[in-house]
C-alpha cells in the first residue's frame, strides 16, 4: 500500500500559517513580478478567480470582492514544505518526496505496527495540521496512481473529510466512475483528448482499456497507468534520481533593462544560479546558452541567443560568469528594451568522470565550495561574485511580499505575553 500526502492549496495555505486571521478568507499567489495568478484557493475560486489568468485583469474585481492578493514568498514556501515533510516522514519506513507540496510514503510490510491504515491517515493529517498548521489530504491505494486517486477523492468528493482508503474493487470502481480521464495522474490534455475521441471519458472507462491497446495506441507509461488503475503495481520512485542533462536559470525582471552594465549584471546573476545548481549535483557544463529577449508581447520582438562551447567542463562561477558577460557586451542592443533573462548550462558530464586538458589547467574548486558552504549556512546570496551588482532595478519584483518568518531574522513573529 502507498500514501499520497498532498498539501490543499499549499502556497495560500502557507501564507495562512502566521496570519490566522487570514484563514477562510479567499487568497491568491502571484507569480514572478506579481504577473500572473499561480495559486487560488478554494474560498477565492469560487468567487470566479481562478488560476493563470494575468492579475492587472482582474485587480479591481479581486480588491471589490475582498480577495488578498500576494507576491509569491518562496523563501517561506521552502521553510514550511522541509518542516511539513519532516512530519510526514514520520509515519512511514519509506518515504518519496515528490514535489513541494506532495509526498509520497510506503506501507509495505508494516503491518501488525500499522494495524489500520486509515486511522494512521488520520493521524498523519493530525499530526502536520498540529505540527506545521498546513491542512493536507492524505490517500491510500494499492499503486501509487491509486493513491493519486484516492487523494483526489480525499480533496474533492464529499463524505471523505480529507482521508480517503481504497480497499475495496467496489469503492475503487465508484471513485474512478467520478473522475475525468484528465485527472488522472499522466494524463494530460493532448493525450486526454485523443482518449474522449476514442470514447474514453472518465477514469473509469480508462481502466477497462486493454493494456495492449494502450501502449499501441499510446505508450508504454499509458499502459502502465492502466494497469495501476486495476491495483496491478508497475510504477515506482527511484532511490536516487538521475543528475539533470540540463540546469537552467531564467526569470523575467522587475523593471525593463536598458543598458549594458544592468544586462551583464543579470546575466551574471543567472550564471552564478546555474552553476551553483551544477555543483550541487556534481555536474559541470560543456556548452553556454545565453538569451535576453524583449516580451513577446512586444510590436517589435527583438533580442539574441547565444551558445558557448566551453574549451574544457566547468562550473566554476566566476569562469562561466566571465563567458556570459563577454557575449552579453558583444551582443548588446541599446534599442532593446529586455524583459527576459536567461542562462543556461547543457551537455553536462559528471565532474568525477572528467578528462582533464592538457594546456588548460583545472580550476580549484575550494573557492566555490567555501562560497557554496556560506551561501548554505548563512543564506543565498551571502557570498557572490561582484559582477551581479547590489539591488539592480531588475531584480524580481514583489510589491505584495508578506514576511519571511522562518527564515529572517527581521521577520521572525514577536510574541507579547501578559
Amino acid at each position: 500500500m502507498y500514501a499520497l500526502v498532498d498539501a490543499n492549496s499549499f502556497y495560500c495555505s502557507a501564507e495562512q500559517v502566521f496570519r490566522p486571521e487570514w484563514r477562510g478568507r479567499p487568497i491568491v499567489v502571484l507569480s514572478n513580478n506579481d504577473g500572473c495568478i499561480v495559486a487560488a484557493n478554494r474560498q477565492a475560486k469560487a468567487l470566479g478567480i481562478g488560476k493563470f489568468g494575468p492579475y492587472f485583469e482582474v485587480k479591481d474585481l479581486c480588491h471589490e470582492l475582498g480577495v488578498i492578493a500576494l507576491s509569491s514568498n518562496y523563501e517561506l514556501y521552502g521553510s514550511l514544505s522541509s518542516a511539513m515533510m519532516d512530519v510526514i516522514g514520520r509515519f512511514a519506513p519509506e518515504q518519496h518526496i515528490y514535489s513541494i507540496d506532495e509526498s509520497f510514503l510506503s506501507f509495505k510490510q508494516t503491518y501488525p505496527a500499522i494495524p489500520c491504515l486509515l486511522t494512521h491517515a488520520v493521524d498523519i493529517r493530525r499530526a502536520v495540521w498540529k505540527e506545521t498548521r498546513l491542512p493536507v489530504c492524505v490517500g491510500i491505494g494499492e499503486t501509487l496512481t491509486l493513491a493519486k486517486v484516492a487523494n483526489h477523492a480525499a480533496k474533492k468528493l464529499s463524505g471523505y473529510n480529507g482521508v480517503c482508503y481504497i480497499d475495496s474493487v467496489q469503492q475503487r470502481q465508484n471513485i474512478l466512475a467520478s473522475m475525468k480521464v484528465t485527472d488522472v495522474w499522466g494524463i494530460g490534455s493532448r493525450i486526454g483528448k485523443k482518449l474522449q475521441q476514442m470514447g474514453i471519458q472518465t477514469a473509469l472507462a480508462l481502466s477497462k482499456l486493454q493494456p495492449g491497446l494502450a501502449r499501441k495506441s499510446f505508450s508504454i507509461e499509458i499502459e502502465r497507468t492502466v494497469r495501476e488503475l486495476n491495483g496491478e503495481e508497475c510504477k515506482g520512485w527511484d532511490s536516487a534520481r538521475a543528475d539533470k542533462q540540463q540546469i537552467f536559470s531564467t526569470r523575467s525582471v522587475g523593471e525593463r533593462i536598458t543598458d549594458k552594465e544592468a544586462l551583464l549584471q543579470a546575466l551574471s546573476k543567472h550564471a552564478g544560479i546555474a552553476a551553483a545548481k551544477a555543483r550541487k549535483q556534481g555536474s559541470a557544463a560543456s556548452s553556454l546558452l545565453i538569451f535576453a529577449r524583449n516580451s513577446p508581447y512586444d510590436e517589435q520582438p527583438s533580442g539574441f541567443k547565444y551558445h558557448y562551447r566551453c574549451a574544457t567542463p566547468t562550473n566554476d562561477s566566476c569562469e562561466l560568469i566571465s563567458h556570459a558577460t563577454s557575449i552579453g557586451s558583444q551582443l548588446f542592443n541599446p534599442s532593446t528594451r529586455y524583459y527576459k533573462i536567461g542562462v543556461g548550462l547543457v551537455d553536462l558530464c559528471p565532474v568525477q568522470h572528467l578528462q582533464g586538458d592538457l594546456f588548460t589547467p583545472p580550476k580549484d574548486p575550494a573557492l566555490m565550495q567555501v562560497c557554496d558552504t556560506l551561501n548554505q549556512r548563512y543564506g543565498t546570496d551571502s557570498v557572490f561574485v561582484a559582477a551581479q551588482g547590489i539591488g539592480g532595478k531588475w531584480h524580481m519584483r514583489r510589491d505584495l511580499l508578506t514576511p519571511q518568518y522562518t527564515t529572517s531574522w527581521q521577520d521572525i513573529p514577536q510574541v507579547s505575553c501578559r
